[in-house]
């Protein structure tokens, strides 16, 4: 794998628009050399014969079924509430006028 130069870390600075001086170029260009070794190392790992997976663990769906259910009707839903207006609670207002 070839190696990145220091004049191509200053244009791909350049193109991030980050401003790098003499001795940051100098250091980054190892440092990046390094992570497109590793790269290159990982992609060399897997081959045609391993599938590619999301997870190491199979998972299942462990959800329910939705079913249909008969819930309760609004009488039944509003029996206990002190205040009922119109098939609703009625809650006393905790907001003044002035929102």
């Amino acid at each position: 794998m070839p190696e990145i130069s220091r004049d191509e870390v200053a244009h791909l600075a350049d193109l991030a628009r980050i401003d790098l001086d003499d001795a940051e170029l100098d250091h980054l260009a190892p440092q990046l050399n390094v992570i497109l070794e590793s790269v290159a190392s990982i992609q060399g790992v897997a081959g045609d014969d391993v599938p590619p997976t999301s997870h190491p663990i199979p998972l299942v769906n462990v959800f329910r079924d939705d079913v249909i259910r008969p819930g309760l009707t609004p009488q039944e839903a509003l029996s206990g509430a002190p205040e009922v207006d119109e098939q609703r609670f009625s809650v006393p207002r905790i907001l003044g006028d002035e929102q």
